[in-house]
């Protein structure tokens, strides 16, 4: 099976529009949520936002980080044309960023990827995730 060479793991990671997020809860079990996220220096960077529907931004993701940092992420591509196929996960440690300078280029990156943050830039946290560990595939090398 191809591996991706780091160079296009880091590339379609920061193309792709979304990822999935896994952090642990408490008794150990994984909680996956899709988040949205830009690249930020080798960094991976979340904006806790206003903009899509939620009853708080007291996330459950971010009680569980703060119990246990270790986070797991994947983005994929899916395509009927399964030579099309590609996934790249990252493992990492988690912290939040709610001032200072990497929040502000996480949120000048994050509104340059997706329009409704330069409408309407984020005022929560960022989440920032470092990674410790990539790995990726591709279905036609």
């Amino acid at each position: 099976m191809p591996a991706l060479d780091p160079a296009a793991r880091r590339s379609r990671l920061a193309t792709a529009p979304v990822a999935r997020l896994a952090t642990l809860r408490a008794d150990g079990t994984p909680r996956l949520v899709p988040i949205t996220f830009a690249l930020v220096d080798g960094l991976i960077c979340s904006a806790i936002d206003e903009v899509k529907p939620k009853t708080t931004t007291r996330l459950a993701r971010l009680t569980d980080i703060e119990g246990d940092p270790r986070v797991g992420l994947v983005a994929d591509h899916y395509a009927d044309d399964w030579s099309a196929l590609w996934w790249v996960r990252v493992d990492g440690t988690a912290a939040l960023h709610r001032d200072g300078e990497l929040r502000a280029r996480a949120l000048v990156a994050l509104a340059a990827k997706y329009p409704p943050y330069a409408a309407a830039p984020p005022a929560g946290a960022v989440l920032v995730i470092t990674p410790t560990r990539w790995a990726g595939w591709t279905a036609t090398g």
